[in-house]
Parts: C-alpha cells; structure tokens; sequence
C-alpha cells in the first residue's frame, strides 16, 4: 500500500492512492496515519479493502508528512561508502547517529526555508524507515519484521551550523523545514529489497545526487539492531538512513549550496517524488 496523510497542517486525513494512481479517503476507517495504526493488524484490515469502494478526495490538496506525531526523528550519517569517499571521512566503525527535531518535518511538497544568514544549506536524498513494531535488542535477522513501511526523507542541513557552532550535529539538521518527509509511507510488502533502490536529487533541473541503498555501509537492518540495542524503537519512529555522494559540500572546486528561489526534486524508486521550492527567513 501506499499511505498518505494530506490536508491543511493541523487538520490532516489519512488516505491511500488506487492503482489508478487516485487519492483515496481512508478516515472512515482510521482517525490519522501514526505509530498508533501501523501495526501489522491494523494495516492487513487496510490492505483488505477494496481502494476503489472508498472516497475519491477531489481537489487538490497538500501533501502532509506520511506519518504524523512522529516520535523520535532517528538519523544516520556518513552510511554511504561513496559518500564517505566524497567528503574524505574514514569509514565509521559504528553507524553515526544524531536527531533531528520533530519541529523540522515538513511535508513532501511544502517549501523548506533556509534560517536567517544561513548561506549554506544542503541537500541530502535518504531512504526513511518507519517502524510499525517494537523493538528493543532485535537481531538483523528479524529487524526488518519491525518495520512499517518506507519513505523519502531530505535530511536538509545547514553546513555551517553543522561544523562550527561548537557541539553536535543536530544544530544545522534541525532547522524549521529541514525534514520534508513523504509523500507516500509504502508498506514493507512492497519494497523486496530495501538495499537495492535507486535514489536521485536534482536542484533546478541539474543532478546532483545519483545513488543506490546497495551501497549503504549499514543495512537497514544492521542500524534497526544497533539502534534498538541502544534504546527502545517506538512504532512511529522514523529512522533516516544516510545520503549518497553528490551533496553540495563535497562538489569541486568549490562547494555549492543552496539559494533562496532554487528547487529541488527527490526520487526513491518505488517511494515517489518530492519537490520543494527554497525560501529564506528575513
């Protein structure tokens, strides 16, 4: 299934697209898309129904983050052999792990808004993974029995804050905007493989970003049994799995980054698109 929340913020439906590719209306059988009706019971009576039975949503509408009151906001960093090569940083022993702050996701399609004097912000394609089920000490061999479904994640960042306002990375991942999160949440049924999904970002036009998860340092399930041997994973958790080569601190001769009016456009295969426009806080 492909799972979609979509509305005004603070008043966003559940939904599922058809076959046909249409917006379906699925508050008649759960109130939102949460940790709440991720369980694996609660999605096979969805998976049960006949999309074409229910409520075309007409109109268009916003596309709001897949999941909604997400808990903890799980990222890994430098998890691309390719990426760490680009960026010159030695291949970590352990997956890096930082958060970013709930109040950064925003959905698929809404603009992300660079801080005040920020001047360089990044873009980052990542495979998100959310978890349906609760994890705690789980083994790579059933890791991935405890997750939901699959998303798209830009884990924005802002380089500057990121390296040198003194601490950890959260400073320049965390920004307002800085998570869009979506547009679809597809159910693991769907994805055979997450280490083989072809990825790509564009920013006005221009590729930037061209990967696949097959060269992820840390499988998906290698970093669910990491995690949950550090803390208990909460269905809702949404884990963001690192970024391919291409981002705008590791081009030659010099860095590029990101200006207020540029656009860029995310695809995972099998996940969909996003695409934000950039703004800039006065």
């Amino acid at each position: 299934m492909k799972l979609i929340r979509y509305g005004a913020e603070g008043a966003e439906k559940p939904g599922m697209l058809d076959n046909a590719g249409l917006l379906r209306d699925l508050s008649g059988h759960i109130t939102d898309i949460t940790g709440d009706t991720l369980d694996d019971a609660t999605l096979d009576k969805l998976r049960a129904l006949d999309p074409t039975e229910l409520p075309i949503v007409e109109g268009e509408q916003r596309i709001a983050p897949c999941v909604g009151n997400i808990g903890k906001f799980l990222c890994i960093g430098l998890n691309y052999s390719d990426h760490a090569a680009e960026t010159g940083a030695a291949i970590p022993e352990h997956p890096i792990l930082f958060f970013k702050a709930n109040s950064a996701i925003v959905g698929a399609y809404d603009d992300v808004v660079m801080p005040r004097g920020s001047t360089k912000t990044d873009w980052e394609v990542e495979l998100g993974v959310v978890i349906g089920k609760t994890a705690k000490y789980v083994s790579k061999a059933e890791a991935l029995e405890h997750v939901a479904g699959y998303c798209i994640v830009n884990d924005v960042s802002e380089r500057h804050f990121q390296a040198n306002l003194t601490g950890q990375w959260t400073k320049g991942k965390s920004c307002d905007t800085f998570g869009p999160t979506g547009p679809w949440l597809v159910t693991r049924d769907e994805i055979e493989d997450p280490q083989n999904l072809d990825m790509a970002l564009d920013v006005n036009g221009k590729r930037m970003q061209t990967g696949n998860t097959a060269t992820m340092i840390f499988t998906v399930a290698e970093i669910i049994e990491h995690l949950s041997g550090l803390m208990t994973l909460h269905p809702g958790d949404v884990i963001t799995t690192g970024t391919p080569p291409g981002v705008g601190l590791g081009m030659k001769p010099e860095p590029v980054f990101l200006k207020k009016g540029d656009v860029m456009d995310l695809t995972i295969q099998g996940l969909g698109h996003q695409r934000q426009k950039v703004d800039q806080d006065a």
